[in-house]
């Protein structure tokens, strides 16, 4: 089976409305007859990529489509990167072909072929170095969506048995680039699910707002930057939203803290995964009613995963699939370093304390960033904050803040974070910017802020 098949033979009828944004809807058979109609335009061999620099919208999805019906592989590419970035992006991938809103042209240069049943390209966050390609298989992702779609399944199967109507399922808002891992991961399971989808290409908080009301959505995927955003925005009501899954971006406790203090009644259900194994630890709504106070925890493993804790605080996962050559990085066991520290309580919930590279060593104490960082935010003058390792000719390396907000002194800031943290791990020195700067997922690139320092 293709990753196509979910579009192509998508359950609606020809006649019912499919892809949704702000101000277009097309129905399953005009997408049907899109795909169908791009196909004999995107001639490919088997396994040379198609680059697609279009945005999110019904266009996108069935351009994407319709390369998988080819034979092709996606190659994903942010319309808003800068023009030195697309060409990285063409000349780490090699296509045949690039699709832009002026159309299909040939790439210069010898395509690569790539390996049988891959799908498509992704990239990792960057936060650590130079973002790399990952490839994902059509038969591993289709297996991932069904890892994660199990539960939902066999809930609704028990529900039928019991007498209740079958649920028809609610459109899947897609409020990420299409571009990312997450985007892509959030169409194709709503279409794995039979439902619609509702395409957001800008996230805004009130066109948000009115995309849940106007479809009725239950369910959706944000970025933390995305709940910041309605947090701090006029939208004072969600209704009928219920869940928000966090993705792209660790959610700190305290943004979500914020989020649910405005908004009630919806349930934020962290979740864990990387690029190249997609989504591996999750909460399920029963999670989250019968455990609020976990709030800031990721959840548990989905079904056919395994998870464990390493010696050195490292966390390792045994997933049924992964990305092609992720197999270089398993252990005898079978299982994957993610670089990330980790504890998993007597529930079984897991709790990310950060990356193992982002740890500071400071004379021999260890300072996770991101728990100076909760502290920053609560000072009233601080909308956001970074803490990074720099070197330090005594100690090794010392914890130095980056902030953003409204600038008030150092002597300030040592004092809140002595109210609230031991002395080793309050900051050094207070560093006021503009903003942090941030990958393409909204993940803080510290190496940079490290760089910028004088005394790094």
């Amino acid at each position: 089976m293709s990753l196509a098949d979910l579009l192509v033979q998508h359950p609606f009828a020809d006649g019912e409305g499919l892809l949704h944004t702000v101000d277009e809807s097309i129905t399953a058979g005009e997408a049907r007859a899109r795909v169908a109609e791009l196909v004999p335009r995107l001639a490919v061999e088997p396994g040379q990529a198609v680059a697609v620099m279009l945005p999110n919208g019904p266009e996108l999805v069935c351009t994407v489509a319709a390369i998988w019906q080819a034979g092709g592989v996606y190659v994903p590419v942010n319309p808003r990167l800068p023009a030195v970035e697309v060409d990285h992006v063409l000349a780490e991938t090699e296509p045949a072909l690039l699709v832009t809103p002026d159309g299909i042209r040939a790439v210069d240069g010898e395509p690569r072929t790539y390996p049988d049943d891959v799908a498509f390209v992704v990239w990792t966050s960057g936060t650590t170095g130079r973002p790399k390609p990952i490839l994902h298989t059509h038969t591993a992702y289709l297996e991932l969506l069904d890892r994660v779609l199990g539960p939902l399944r066999a809930a609704g199967a028990k529900a039928e048995a019991q007498g209740a109507e079958p649920k028809v399922p609610t459109p899947n808002l897609i409020p990420v680039s299409m571009a990312l891992n997450a985007g892509i991961y959030n169409a194709l399971f709503g279409l794995r699910a039979g439902a619609a989808l509702v395409i957001m290409d800008r996230f805004e908080p009130e066109a948000f707002a009115g995309l849940v009301r106007r479809f009725r959505i239950r369910s959706t995927v944000l970025p933390p930057a995305a709940m910041a955003m309605l947090t701090d925005s006029a939208v004072t009501d969600l209704g009928p939203l219920r869940y928000i899954r966090s993705i792209t971006a660790p959610l700190s406790p305290l943004q979500a803290q914020r989020f649910v203090a405005k908004f009630g009644e919806v349930f934020i259900l962290n979740g864990y995964g990387q690029a190249e194994m997609g989504e591996v630890i999750g909460w399920t709504a029963a999670d989250a009613r019968a455990h609020p106070e976990k709030v800031g925890a990721v959840g548990r493993p989905h079904p056919g995963v395994e998870i464990r804790i390493s010696g050195d605080g490292h966390l390792l996962v045994r997933p049924p699939n992964a990305a092609v050559g992720i197999d270089e990085r398993r252990d005898d066991d079978g299982f994957i370093d993610t670089g990330d520290l980790a504890r998993i309580d007597d529930e079984g919930f897991v709790w990310i304390e950060g990356r193992a590279g982002d740890l500071i060593n400071r004379g021999g104490n260890k300072v996770h960033p991101e728990a100076v960082e909760e502290v920053l935010r609560l000072h009233p003058a601080v909308t956001d904050a970074s803490v990074v390792g720099v070197s330090d000719d005594r100690l090794g390396e010392v914890p130095v803040a980056f902030l953003v907000g409204t600038p008030v002194e150092a002597e300030v800031l040592t004092a809140h974070c002595r109210e609230h943290l031991v002395p080793y791990k309050v900051p050094a020195d207070f560093v006021w910017v503009d903003e942090l700067p941030r990958s393409e997922v909204g993940k803080v690139l510290r190496r940079e802020l490290a760089s910028s320092y004088p005394r790094s």
